[in-house]
């Protein structure tokens, strides 16, 4: 009597777009725990304190930030894996394909900056929200784009996520730079220590994924407390994880790596970041929240600022010659992706935050209003352009 319940799910898995519906299932769920009864048990949940201690060192967070920074990391070590590995033996290993994301990265951070600096020039406390819609959240973005299943090809997912990479560490400078209040030099320092012990390991190929793992975490744990953000740190690591192994050339220690965790990733930690950010409530919203400055920098930063920004800036490289279009990527399919870079949910709730926790205006609500505003109608937009742009399967 069970086996076609577990035929069903078991086929479910297999599809393609099954982590991008779990993922956007879960951010639906979180929406309605925070508007129904359900919120107390939700916050509850999110705010729980959650502490680890051995001896003077310790770090004391809610669930939340544990979620956020910690899982997170993780997320971040399965896409430096991925980058790396197309870096070495995949479609970036061309050098000369890495310049349209950068360059697209580049303009996906200025063009949505300087439109939230427009719509807030005049308030000193409003205008630090200027990197709000700097980011693109690459993990909704990939999450959209699995729905289109077979469809896309490997050269928009390769671009897609090159360019949320090249976004996400401009993202991470610009909060070292600019909205860290406090940089702990000594944590630094034991940053600066780890990534030559991972070039020893790297250089001697040494395949204990033990090693990488227990250096990944004291790094992880000092970049968490040098006040620039931790996720930072999954993403040097899996640049120093050894491609081919010494002693079996066949094999593969990143491979390895990247296949274990991209289940673990799809199914589980990214659903459950969703859960725990997706939560906002909408009760109370009126006309007068809408158009605040705030929510409108973000949503049309988001929503007109990444697709001018990334489009506009890979247009004009291509035209150029400075780059070409990627093989089986056409213009309106570009033009798709780059609305997709306007789901800026992750980072750009991270740096909302960032920007007005000292404030004595309480505008995290604003943010993240219009973070749900231009990250769900550049979602849509970009999954209807792609929708109609590639071919179908």
């Amino acid at each position: 009597m069970s086996q076609p319940q577990e035929t069903f799910i078991s086929g479910f898995f297999k599809l393609e777009s099954a982590s991008g519906i779990i993922l956007m299932c879960a951010a639906v769920f979180a929406m309605l725990c925070a508007n129904t009864p359900l919120q107390t048990y939700y916050s509850l949940i999110l705010d729980t304190p959650v502490a680890i201690r051995i001896g003077a060192f310790e770090i004391a967070k809610p669930l939340l930030l544990w979620i956020n920074d910690g899982l997170m990391a993780v997320f971040f070590f399965l896409v430096g894996l991925e980058l790396k590995r197309e870096l070495i033996d995949g479609e970036l290993a061309d050098r000369r394909n890495i310049i349209l994301p950068g360059i697209g990265a580049l303009g996906g951070m200025a063009i949505p900056a300087a439109i939230y600096t427009f719509f807030n020039l005049g308030d000193d406390v409003t205008r630090s929200g200027w990197a709000i819609p700097a980011a693109t959240d690459i993990a909704f973005a990939l999450g959209v784009l699995t729905l289109l299943g077979s469809r896309v090809p490997n050269s928009i997912k390769i671009f897609l996520t090159s360019l949320a990479i090249f976004d996400d560490i401009g993202a991470i400078l610009i909060i070292a730079l600019f909205y860290t209040a406090k940089i702990s030099l000594f944590s630094l320092l034991v940053v600066a220590c780890c990534i030559p012990l991972l070039l020893l390991f790297n250089r001697r190929q040494v395949e204990s994924k033990s090693l990488y793992l227990l250096v990944g975490l004291v790094m992880w744990a000092a970049m968490l407390k040098s006040g620039v953000h931790a996720t930072l740190a999954g993403v040097i690591l899996a640049m120093f994880i050894p491609m081919k192994s010494k002693s079996h050339p066949q094999h593969s220690p990143l491979k390895e790596m990247e296949h274990d965790l991209h289940s673990v990733v799809a199914f589980w930690i990214l659903p459950i970041f969703a859960f725990a950010n997706a939560g906002i409530n909408f009760s109370g919203i009126g006309l007068a929240q809408m158009l605040h400055p705030v929510p409108v920098g973000i949503a049309l930063g988001l929503f007109i600022g990444k697709q001018l920004g990334v489009f506009g800036f890979c247009w004009l490289a291509i035209k150029m010659s400075l780059t070409r279009l990627p093989q089986g990527i056409s213009w309106l399919s570009l033009y798709g992706t780059a609305a997709l870079c306007g789901i800026g949910f992750t980072m750009s709730l991270f740096i909302g935050s960032l920007a007005f926790e000292e404030t004595d205006i309480n505008l995290i609500f604003d943010d993240r209003l219009g973070i749900i505003v231009g990250s769900l109608a550049s979602g849509l937009l970009g999954y209807l352009i792609l929708r109609r742009s590639l071919p179908k399967s």
